[in-house]
């Protein structure tokens, strides 16, 4: 009788299990395709910007026969000073007719010299400045190619096959250079070592870069130790009273802010109430730090707070003080934590763009800024100005930035990580 009444209990139990293991399996299931699916839609947004950058990573180049000279330029060997002011423009034109003389309309001379780059003129100019022994001699010189040149070169069409940007007078004339081995492919090393240019052969991202790392350097100092100190007197020092829990909403609250709005008060207070100058690294730092504030005190508060009480309690029991055992004790324990939600922040504070916009940081900048108070931009503007223009050869330079970006923000998260471990072995 007692079987009777426990065979259907058991069955019932029996199928709640079958049931329970179906459903956890069925959200294992589901995790992993999630999670599957994130993976992979990284990686497809990885792989087409890199698809999409690897055109700006490589130039091209042209072999000129330059004429040096001496009634072109108006000067002689023993001017030392007229080598900077010749007329290398005039140079330039004269060699290209004297290669191509069967070019006479004026249509045709123009779409001659779109073949190069508008620099053509000044590394004709730098070759002579370095090598004065030149002055009358014929040259070989390597050139860049213009913009629409090198982005025809880089679809490798079929010989002559016309392209949006080029006629096709000038699709046979790249024809000829490449046949008479006068048009290289090299690394685009220019990338890396020049500054903002409205000629996308020229343009490149160490301005930007090195405002970039001004600007984190500013919002560093100013955001860590602020942000750390913040923490511990909450955390180990205030009172628990309304005007402490005032200050932890606030805090709260203002991590939740829209970034503008920091721009906002850069602009109102930092640039018009003090004076500070516009477009600096300095300005910008600050702006970044007041916005990367917030979530340095949440973290740094966090990892306080789970510091075991008995560190503290031995601490003050072997007669250390307050002081001392805060940030003898708490804080090299609570430093894992805190450098993760620094690195969170400056990681946030890396790609924002609309702050700096409110603070000028948006103006095309040539110069590559030596101090925190230079006029700079920084890589998220720049990719934004890149992103804006209308030539096809800044859409490769836009994703080739946004690659140096992750890149740096990669960097940064291995720091991280190695001084997290560094600091959890001295535990």
């Amino acid at each position: 009788m007692t079987r009777a009444v426990q065979n259907p209990i058991t069955e019932k139990v029996k199928a709640s299990l079958k049931r329970r293991h179906r459903k956890e399996a069925s959200f294992k299931w589901f995790g992993r395709m999630a999670v599957a699916l994130g993976f992979f839609l990284v990686f497809a947004l990885l792989a087409d910007i890199t698809s999409k950058s690897l055109p700006a990573f490589h130039q091209y180049w042209v072999k000129l026969d330059i004429e040096y000279r001496s009634d072109w330029l108006k000067i002689n060997s023993d001017d030392a000073k007229g080598f900077a002011k010749a007329n290398y423009r005039k140079v330039f034109k004269r060699s290209v007719y004297l290669a191509y003389p069967d070019v006479k309309k004026r249509r045709d001379k123009k779409s001659l010299f779109k073949l190069f780059s508008s620099n053509a003129e000044f590394t004709i100019k730098d070759h002579l400045i370095e090598n004065p022994h030149d002055l009358g001699k014929n040259i070989a010189i390597w050139v860049r190619m213009d913009d629409d040149i090198d982005s025809y070169l880089k679809e490798n069409l079929p010989n002559g096959q016309l392209s949006s940007r080029i006629n096709q007078k000038q699709a046979d004339w790249v024809v000829i250079l490449k046949q008479q081995g006068r048009i290289e492919k090299r690394f685009n090393f220019s990338f890396f070592t020049h500054s903002d240019s409205r000629e996308p052969e020229l343009a490149g991202i160490r301005g930007a870069f090195t405002g970039t790392l001004l600007t984190m350097l500013v919002t560093l100092l100013l955001s860590f130790p602020l942000g750390v100190a913040a923490a511990i007197y909450l955390e180990e020092f205030a009172p628990k009273n309304r005007w402490t829990d005032i200050i932890e909403v606030n805090i709260n609250n203002l991590a939740a802010v829209p970034s503008i709005i920091f721009g906002l008060l850069g602009l109102a207070v930092i640039i018009n109430i003090f004076g500070l100058p516009r477009s600096a690294p300095l300005v910008g730092g600050i702006v970044l730090s007041l916005m990367t504030l917030p979530t340095i005190i949440i973290a740094s508060r966090a990892s306080i707070k789970a510091v075991p009480p008995s560190i503290r309690e031995a601490a003050l029991g072997i007669g250390a003080s307050k002081t001392q055992m805060a940030f003898s004790h708490v804080l090299p324990m609570a430093m894992p934590g805190i450098l993760t939600g620094t690195i969170i922040g400056l990681a946030q504070a890396l790609g924002e763009t609309a702050p700096l916009l409110m603070i000028g940081m948006v103006a095309f900048i040539v110069d590559i800024p030596g101090s925190v108070t230079d006029a700079a931009t920084v890589l998220p503007v720049q990719i934004f100005l890149w992103a804006d223009s209308p030539e096809r050869a800044f859409l490769a330079k836009t994703s080739a930035a946004i690659l140096v970006l992750l890149v740096f923000l990669f960097v940064m998260n291995m720091s991280a990580s190695l001084l997290r471990q560094k600091f959890e072995k001295n535990k």
